[in-house]
């Protein structure tokens, strides 16, 4: 297993799709309580 704590994720799109193994999930939890968040989302690719 694999387990990313922190500010920053990247994941695999292919064709509009999550790119990941066939055992492999994105999970979001959120233990920081009701506060203002900002999510910054940046494609690179072809």
């Amino acid at each position: 297993r694999s387990l990313t704590i922190g500010h920053e994720v990247i994941v695999p799109v292919t064709k509009g799709a999550l790119d990941v193994g066939p055992w492999q999930r994105v999970f979001y939890g959120e233990w920081d309580g009701r506060r203002k968040k900002r999510v910054i989302v940046k494609v690179l690719g072809e």
